[in-house]
Formats: structure tokens, sequence, C-alpha cells
């Protein structure tokens, strides 16, 4: 079997998914047991005790996700479909734990005022980047506000000095990958994450950019984030690994004596205006009770494949240089059987 390294897997011949691929360990590790592992990080000046940020969807981050995510160490992006933003600002001054918000490209002077005075990320929230739109919204908010602005999406590293000229702090890479979008399906547009990951976090290093890198979408286990983490990116993007918890907005529901919560796309029918093209699908997951036990779950995977790699830190793992591509057969050998 061939163990690659990061610059190899980058040259790959297929593009690849967090399914493709396993890290290797090739160490023995000094690592005792997983509590001896840090993964606290900074992320545009923030603190960061699990380096996890919520997908500003509307069935995923509202204003009580934010405030859990910031008490449990992450970041939560309030989304801008529903009413959290107006709430967010109704009576002057920022619900306490909030640390950062999305806005579309017509977000008015009025809005983006507020967010700055109170120190907030800015999330500009669309599926493309590589757009001069959104370019120009940027250059617009850096120019204007003190304030830390992440653009998005992306699927590889062409647009990266692009992007980082136009002022932007992080990028959202990916496109298609979401559990809930169909823009792959839909427009024939996205590779795949690891393969995004990689390419991007190459940009950033052979051009010495200065941006932090989101993996976002198709995440679903603590082993995936630790994929991303050591395939290049600084932080990871939520989305249904959060859906269904007690702090995202919406009502619980019971059918058949189950509990379940709506969880949508952002291009889905159920957000969309009528007559726009529709890229997401909407569903109903599990109730999964508070989202600090998700975090937890996340935190404890995380370091437990940090101690196989011999890692004490994130910076560590960023360092890793072994990985396996895995055949069908390999990766359907890893699944649970009942």
């Amino acid at each position: 079997m061939k163990i690659y390294s990061k610059k190899e897997l980058n040259n790959y011949s297929l593009s690849l998914t967090y399914d493709d691929i396993s890290l290797i360990p090739t160490q023995v590790s000094r690592v005792k047991t997983r509590s001896e592992v840090n993964i606290k990080s900074k992320f545009l000046g923030k603190e960061l005790s699990v380096p996890v940020i919520s997908s500003p969807m509307d069935t995923v981050t509202g204003i009580a996700m934010a405030r859990e995510l910031t008490n449990s160490g992450c970041i939560g992006i309030v989304n801008r479909f529903d009413s959290s933003l107006s709430e967010l600002f109704s009576n002057g001054n920022v619900i306490e734990g909030i640390q950062a918000v999305s806005v579309s490209l017509t977000a008015e002077d009025e809005l983006l005022e507020k967010i700055a005075a109170n120190n907030l990320i800015v999330c500009i929230d669309t599926a493309n980047a590589n757009n001069a739109h959104v370019l120009q919204k940027c250059e617009e908010i850096k120019k204007r506000y003190k304030v830390k602005v992440i653009v998005g999406n992306i699927a590889h590293g062409g647009t990266l000095r692009q992007l980082v000229d136009a002022g932007a702090d992080a990028v959202r890479i990916g496109i298609g990958g979401g559990s809930m979008c169909t823009t792959s399906i839909q427009t024939g547009i996205g590779i795949g994450q690891v393969a995004s990951v990689l390419d991007s976090y190459f940009a950033r290093e052979e051009g010495k950019l200065k941006i932090e890198l989101i993996a976002d979408g198709g995440i679903k286990s603590p082993g995936d984030v630790a994929k991303a983490l050591a395939a290049g990116a600084d932080a990871v993007m939520l989305g249904r690994m959060l859906a269904g918890t007690k702090e995202t907005p919406g009502e619980v529901i019971k059918y058949n004596d189950q509990l379940f919560k709506k969880y949508r796309g952002s291009a889905s029918f159920g957000v969309k205006m009528k007559g726009e093209f529709i890229e997401g699908e909407e569903t109903m997951v599990a109730y999964k009770g508070t989202v600090k036990s998700v975090i937890n779950a996340i935190s404890d995977g995380l370091k437990s494949s940090m101690s196989y790699l011999n890692c004490e830190s994130l910076e560590e793992l960023k360092k890793i240089n072994t990985f396996a591509v895995l055949s069908t057969s390999s990766y359907l050998e890893r699944l649970p059987r009942k």
C-alpha cells in the first residue's frame, strides 16, 4: 500500500472525498491518553476550544445556537434568513455570546454599522465567492469598517489571491458537498471536499497568502473533522452534525413516537422565493439533545485521532504527511454491521 504525502494527495488523479482517504499513524505515539491532547486554536482572533463553526443556515444557527457554541468554545454564525438578525439588534445591543453574523450581498450600511460597532465577524453568505460582486462587497466592507470578513464558497484555490486582495480574512471551502446541497447535481460544479481543501491549502502556502481556511460541507463524523484539519483547514463548518439539536431554530416534531427537527439547505424550496432556482433539499433529522453533547463528542473523537497520530496539538496535526487512499471495499469494511 502506498502512503501519500499531503502534496502527493493533492496531485492525485481523482477528486477525493473524506470517505476516500484515511490518516495513517507511522510513529510510536508519545500521547498516553486523549486528555493530554490540546485542540485549542485561534480563528480570526477568537480563542476556540474546538475548531468548529456552525453553518449560517436557518435550521442550524439562530441566536440560541450561536450563544451555546460560544459557551462551548466554538463560533456560531447567525443566519440571515429568519428574524434572528432583527431580533439581535432590536434593542440596540448585541445579545451576549454572539461572535459572527451572516449577511447578503445587498446588506445595507445601517446593518453593517451595527455589526461593526459590536465587533462581530461578517460572513458574506453566498454560494459562489468566485464572483465580482462578492469581491466588490468584501472590498467595500473592509474599507468602511474594522471587521473580519468571511467569504464563500470556493471549490479550489485558483482565485484565492483575488479574495485576499479584496480583503477576505477567511474563506469557506467546498461547493456541493453539504448533505442538503444539490448544487453539484443541478449545475455540474464542485469537486470532492478533500481535494478542495488540499488545493486551497497549497494555493495559500505557495502564494504566501494570509487567509484562514474553513472546510465547509461533507463532514459527517469526528474522523472527518480530523481529516479536514490534517488536509490544511484551520476550522470546520458544520450543518447536519449540529442539526436536530435543542438549540437549533424550529420546533421539535413528534412522529411515530420519535422526535425530529427540520433541516434544510439555504437554497432549498423552503428558503428560496417562489420561482427561484432550487439547489437544496429539505428533510427531518432525529432530535439529538443539546449541542454541547455533540461538540463534546467531536472534541473527544478529534483528540483520539490525534493521539493515534502522535499529535499533542493542532499545529502538529496540520503537519501530518501520511495518508492512504481507500478502495470502496476498504471503506465499506470499516462501517459498523448489525
